[in-house]
């Protein structure tokens, strides 16, 4: 019999991996499938899939624990993260420590278990990943736009996959692909940085969404302009069928559109906020469709 108090340490478990919140780790999963089916050899088969998926959850997972050891003192003063298990002290730091010793020591052991002719090229990038996961929740306090290094970050979602199917990143497609998706999260994330920023302000840290003021609605529109062109590419060389195109029209526009339901800046636009995370990867989940059924 399951006790309360075991359901409650591992609803607590899912609160600092942030697996009770599915969009987080859609948002990351989706690059990785724009990557596995642009691969020019062939479509992935489901152990390549099933591995992704978990390597993407333990990584993301691993990115949120790392996040909140850096951000306990500064969680506790925003409204929206004051709640999180190391800021409400549901959960030690030195547990979290464990755990996320465990994560980097699970992540490891998959990779290790990729096909042969992708493993080394893999885990050579999962070690270049590390280190920029791990100081990424410190960048706020050095540098103005630490969204790109997340976004740098979100890169390798797209390289490991493509390494690990193709044994090599020597590919035109794989470069816009891994371009879109640099582009699309530092736009994301820049939006989902304004609904922090009067905390932000307030505390003295940086962020996209502080430091490009009055330039961020353009920038968040030409991040997902670039994000969308990139992709076309990809599918152009790739000479993806017809049925690609109006998918990709539809959430091209879509996307531009949510800039718009954003700004200006307003107590009710910032409420859409959220809705604008989850409609990404709605977006990013529908150009992954048409990647799989037109390819």
């Amino acid at each position: 019999m399951i006790t309360k108090d075991f359901k409650s340490q591992f609803n607590v478990l899912f609160e600092l991996l942030r697996w009770n919140k599915p969009t987080g780790r859609l948002i990351l999963l989706i690059p990785a499938g724009w990557s596995l089916y642009l691969t020019p050899e062939s479509n992935p088969n489901v152990y390549m899939l099933l591995k992704i998926t978990i390597g993407g959850l333990l990584v993301s997972g691993l990115g949120c624990v790392v996040n909140d050891i850096w951000d306990k003192r500064i969680d506790q003063k925003v409204l929206r993260t004051k709640n999180r298990p190391l800021a409400s002290n549901k959960i030690g730091t030195k547990t979290a420590y464990l755990i996320l010793i465990f994560l980097i020591v699970c992540s490891f052991l998959l990779t290790l278990s990729l096909p042969e002719d992708g493993r080394l090229l893999s885990i050579s990038l999962a070690l270049f990943a590390l280190p920029l996961i791990l100081i990424y929740p410190s960048a706020k306090r050095w540098f103005k736009y630490p969204q790109f290094i997340l976004s740098i970050c979100w890169g390798f979602a797209v390289l490991i996959p493509w390494a690990a199917n193709e044994g090599n990143i020597k590919s035109i497609v794989l470069l816009f692909c891994w371009l879109a998706t640099i582009f699309w999260t530092f736009g994301f994330d820049t939006v989902y940085a304004l609904a922090d920023k009067k905390y932000d302000l307030e505390i003295g840290v940086n962020s996209s969404a502080v430091n490009l003021a009055s330039k961020t609605k353009i920038t968040i529109q030409i991040c997902y302009f670039l994000t969308s062109g990139f992709l076309a590419l990809c599918a152009l060389i790739n000479q993806l069928n017809f049925i690609f195109w109006p998918i990709w029209l539809i959430t091209a526009v879509l996307m531009q559109k949510d800039v718009l339901n954003i700004f200006p800046e307003t107590k009710q636009s910032l409420k859409k906020i959220g809705y604008h995370f989850k409609n990404q990867s709605l977006y990013g989940g529908l150009l992954l469709f048409g990647f799989i059924i037109a390819s």
